[in-house]
């Protein structure tokens, strides 16, 4: 039974994502916020590349996936929510939203230590060395990154022993915000600004992947807004114009972020 929840998983998160990339891809090309500088084929084989290398690595480094980690706790019993459970009648819904909430949280401040730890930064840096923004910059990220993430997400789902419905909701949404934010659509202004005030979106997010320095040490959101008015790491608006503001990271050139070994291996490399 545990295999079949699993293989289901698997299947749903892959149809979630076809959909969402196809419709996103399309939608790009419709209504783009910016030029790009360079061509589709190039990037988007690069960017490909790496998240399917990172889905093989992972499979690999972390046996125990989010949902298996949520099947588990749920047979051992283990976390916070059986506990709670026991003294009060917490309806399933009423689990599933908390813990999207909190995982949101713990997301967000995954991503704030990936940035202030150099040593993380080094791998999460990759993400940021994409010289234009599109819908497959929100799938580029170095394997170590995505290990330890991963881990992040395995030991939060076994201490809040949360079910593998909820888990599965929350990767989903995590997978379909992070396309939907870091796609190059340009929204419509009224549409923009009543979708920010529930979602990340591509104008938001975009700030945090200027080579300002300051800018990308911003915006770290993905699902959901709120942490970053909360937290005041918030910017609403870049100091030059969304078209006009430069995407990547300073010192790191276009030989440095185009082919596969080079962003496995920038890691190990200084920026110039």
């Amino acid at each position: 039974m545990n295999s079949l929840v699993v293989d289901a998983e698997s299947n749903l998160r892959l149809v979630v994502f076809v959909v969402l990339f196809t419709a996103l891809s399309l939608a790009e090309i419709a209504f783009p916020r910016r030029t790009l500088l360079f061509p589709r084929t190039v990037r988007w084989r690069t960017n490909i590349a790496i998240s399917v290398f990172n889905t093989l690595i992972v499979r690999i480094a972390v046996p125990l996936a989010g949902v298996g980690a949520a099947l588990f706790a749920q047979q051992e019993q283990w976390g916070i929510f059986p506990v709670i459970r026991n003294y009060f009648q917490l309806p399933q819904w009423a689990s599933i939203i908390i813990f999207l909430f909190i995982f949101d949280l713990t997301i967000y401040y995954q991503h704030r230590v990936f940035h202030a730890v150099p040593f993380l930064w080094r791998f999460h840096r990759v993400h940021h060395t994409d010289m234009d923004y599109d819908i497959t910059t929100g799938i580029r990220f170095h394997p170590v990154s995505i290990i330890i993430s991963s881990y992040i997400k395995i030991l939060l789902i076994m201490f809040m022993g949360v079910s593998a419905m909820a888990v599965v909701i929350a990767e989903i949404l995590l997978n379909a915000t992070s396309m939907f934010n870091h796609s190059n659509l340009k929204l419509a202004p009224k549409l923009e600004s009543f979708l920010r005030l529930f979602l990340v979106t591509p104008d938001m997010h975009r700030i945090h992947h200027s080579s300002n320095a300051v800018e990308h040490n911003h915006n770290f959101g993905f699902n959901f807004p709120w942490w970053d008015r909360l937290f005041n790491t918030y910017i609403d608006k870049p100091e030059k114009s969304l078209e006009e503001i430069n995407i990547g990271i300073e010192g790191i050139n276009k030989k440095d972020s185009m082919s596969l070994f080079s962003l496995l291996s920038q890691p190990f490399r200084r920026a110039e």
